[in-house]
């Protein structure tokens, strides 16, 4: 029989350092609990907390609001209609954009350089 304890490492090894987190993981983690507007393919807007994607990149939503705008609004309501948790496509994503504690809004060339996020960002257009 061969002995397995001489494969094994000794307790007092330290584990091997884990690999820095990227850019890219690090800003979408400071997304989360944030608010999101997303506009999709055919017009209509999503707003809501933002609590994650899947691997395909999709968003998911919660405590959501749906809007459409101009001649598909739903009656003529501008006011749009809760929908709750909402899972939306990647591949319909036209932009995404973050709301940011004071209101105020940057331009896309500061989020695209990476910039930490500070008010309402433009993350996709």
């Amino acid at each position: 029989m061969s002995d397995t304890s001489s494969s094994r490492s000794s307790g007092s090894s330290t584990p091997p350092p884990r690999p820095a987190t990227p850019v890219s993981v690090k800003r979408l983690r400071s997304l989360l609990c944030r608010t999101l507007r997303v506009t999709i393919d055919d017009g209509r807007i999503f707003v809501g907390t933002f609590v994650g994607t899947d691997k395909q990149l999709n968003i998911l939503l919660v405590s959501t609001e749906e809007f459409r705008i101009g001649a598909d609004a739903v009656d003529g309501n501008p006011n749009g209609r809760f929908v709750g948790q909402v899972m939306i496509p990647w591949r319909l994503v036209r932009k995404v954009e973050a709301s940011g504690r004071d209101g105020a809004q940057r331009p896309a060339e500061d989020v695209v350089a990476g910039s930490p996020p500070e008010s309402d960002d433009i993350l996709y257009a």
